[in-house]
């Protein structure tokens, strides 16, 4: 498991403010950017891992520890990315060709 709690963000809004106001992502959590294929860390505050996906959940991509100020390559495959703390990639052991399955829990 790469994070137990992941924030969708699939409307323009919710993809232009996307982590700007955070202070940082905690152990387990997680932003998913859908559609994306490349970032931007413009007026960020912290470095970030970003796992690259797509449309069958498919690891297309991956950039550690991506520091504030940066632009990530583009992942012409890619339709969605999943933002997480620095260090889960590696933590983690996520690697190109992984599948991730993202489940979303209703309340009851």
């Amino acid at each position: 498991m790469v994070a137990s709690k992941v924030i969708m963000a699939d409307s323009f809004l919710s993809r232009i403010q996307g982590l700007l106001w955070r202070d940082r992502l905690n152990r387990g959590e997680g932003l998913l950017l859908r559609p994306c294929n490349s970032i931007h860390m413009f007026g960020m505050r912290y470095p970030i891992d970003a796992v690259f996906l797509d449309k069958a959940g498919s690891v297309v991509g991956l950039i550690e520890n991506i520091k504030p100020w940066r632009v990530s390559a583009v992942f012409f495959k890619a339709t969605a990315c999943l933002e997480l703390p620095a260090g889960t990639i590696s933590s983690t052991g996520t690697t190109v060709g992984d599948k991730l399955t993202i489940s979303s829990e209703q309340p009851n």
